[in-house]
């Protein structure tokens, strides 16, 4: 399990195309967040700022040049965690993410 984790954490970016779909749809969670946040209702939406940040992360690793696998891995790792947290925050009540 371990050898298939790293090969897919340090395989080479998948390139410019998936990398500017991932931060459309970073730029897309942000507006999202930022249209909550003018309503008033920015304390419901905060799980749009850690998608927001997981898809930066994610995009940021797939835009790096095959030399930087080691720097590739790294964000991909956290762009994982992050989004992890979002998807455990209603488990633990991290109410600091779901807002609650």
């Amino acid at each position: 399990m371990v050898p298939y984790i790293s090969e897919v954490l340090f395989n080479e970016p998948q390139g410019r195309r998936i990398a500017l779909f991932q931060f459309g749809l970073s730029f897309t969670f942000l507006c999202m967040f930022v249209y909550a946040w003018s309503v008033g209702d920015a304390g419901e939406s905060r799980w749009l700022l850690f998608m927001a940040v997981g898809t930066a992360l994610s995009g940021s690793a797939e835009s790096l040049p095959e030399t930087q696998l080691q720097a590739v891995g790294i964000l991909r790792f956290a762009a994982i965690l992050v989004l992890l947290c979002v998807v455990v925050a209603p488990f633990l009540d991290l109410g600091f993410i779901t807002g609650g």
